[in-house]
């Protein structure tokens, strides 16, 4: 089972793994308060695409093409994480604002998928 968190949202016991899918760290939080377990920024779209997209929800069909593009080139790492979820619950823990479009809900939707 795959949820999603914001990592600014109060950890719980259901969450199970916390692996943090963001590229940089999220500002003005210390490790132990995201309580993160894992932190996989090599799956996070790259500085291009994530710049690119800018939460602009216009662009979200778009950058959810590119960014299952390039997650085709980091298979050992859609690969740890389809290992994980299949061990337990696991959340994909974010940043952004926008709950309905960030590259974690984009990422659960790739994972369904694949």
């Amino acid at each position: 089972m795959i949820k999603l968190k914001r990592v600014y949202e109060k950890p719980s016991k259901g969450d199970g793994i916390r692996i943090l899918v963001e590229r940089l760290w999220p500002r003005s939080l210390t490790k132990e308060c995201a309580s993160v377990d894992l932190w996989l920024k090599d799956i996070a779209p790259g500085t291009e695409l994530r710049k690119w997209f800018g939460h602009d929800p216009a662009k979200w069909e778009q950058f959810c093409e590119r960014y299952r593009v390039e997650l085709e080139q980091r298979k050992d790492a859609v690969n740890l994480l389809k290992q994980k979820s299949k061990e337990g619950a696991i959340t994909l823990v974010y940043a952004a604002r926008d709950e309905k479009h960030n590259s974690a809900v984009a990422l659960k939707e790739i994972l369904g998928q694949t």
